[in-house]
């Protein structure tokens, strides 16, 4: 019988979710989405997520679950949040989550789990060295995987370059909203990969976000040591990500409900 786990996103907008198979990093079934709840407490999330599960019934029964949010996570809870209600930041939500849904989950930051997806599915699968996983959207997301093993919580879109946060700088978002063409942008994502270059010398780069759809008209022209290649996952990576960590995760502990 093929490994299934649960994956669940949540984000800003919508929490979605879908069973994922660990053979192939595909979904197992469509996708569901649910409008985030407003105010998007840890407490109203969690039963968003609840009706979530439901709608897949005994399908999901015994499947480990994962839980992507878009913090760090660290043992199990969440320091700090940007884009949910502000009760999160210092909230055992690990705890909550599993309190509410009513069975262990592992829970885990969003970039983190697209990270894994893309490592053991999509566009890095089966390297062995550093890659690091970024995406290109509101903000950077990143991650750091080395031999295939999750280096949890980077937030390198926050580095300083040249006096400024990086993504204030080199995100999707801004391309956008400073109407800037591509040669002046790839300017921007030049200098911010070559100092993630400079600093962590990786064997890879992969670049997720919906910009990635656009690879060709910018990845080609980035003069970097490592190689750098568009992420295949996508807008899935979270969920394939998470549902893989959590399977993991039980696996490696099966007597305890993992928490991230």
């Amino acid at each position: 019988m093929v490994a299934q786990a649960f994956g669940i996103d949540i984000g800003g907008s919508g929490i979605k979710g879908a069973p994922v198979n660990l053979e192939t990093g595909e979904l197992a079934t469509e996708r569901v989405r649910i409008p985030t709840p407003q105010p998007s407490t840890p407490k109203a999330v969690a039963k968003t997520v609840a009706k979530l599960l439901d709608e897949f019934g005994d399908q999901a029964k015994d499947m480990p679950i994962g839980i992507t949010v878009p913090c760090p996570v660290i043992n199990g809870i969440t320091p700090a949040m940007a884009n949910l209600d502000k009760q999160w930041i210092g909230c055992a939500a690990a705890d909550v989550m599993t309190s509410v849904v009513g069975r262990p989950i592992t829970l885990l930051n969003d970039a983190d789990a697209a990270g894994l997806a893309e490592v053991y599915f999509g566009a890095a699968k089966g390297h062995k060295g550093l890659v690091i996983v970024t995406t290109l959207g509101t903000g950077i997301g990143s991650a750091l995987i080395y031999g295939g093993v999750l280096i949890p919580n980077s937030e390198l879109g926050h580095l300083e370059i040249d006096g400024f946060d990086a993504e204030k700088r080199a995100a999707a978002s801004i391309r956008t909203n400073e109407d800037l063409s591509w040669k002046a942008y790839i300017k921007r994502l030049q200098r911010y990969y070559e100092t993630l270059d400079f600093l962590f010398s990786p064997d890879m780069f992969v670049v997720g976000g919906g910009i990635s759809r656009d690879a060709d008209k910018f990845l080609p022209f980035l003069k970097l040591n490592a190689s750098i290649v568009p992420a295949q996952l996508r807008n899935q990576a979270g969920i394939v990500g998470a549902a893989w960590y959590a399977h993991q995760a039980q696996a490696s502990s099966p007597t305890r409900s993992p928490q991230g």
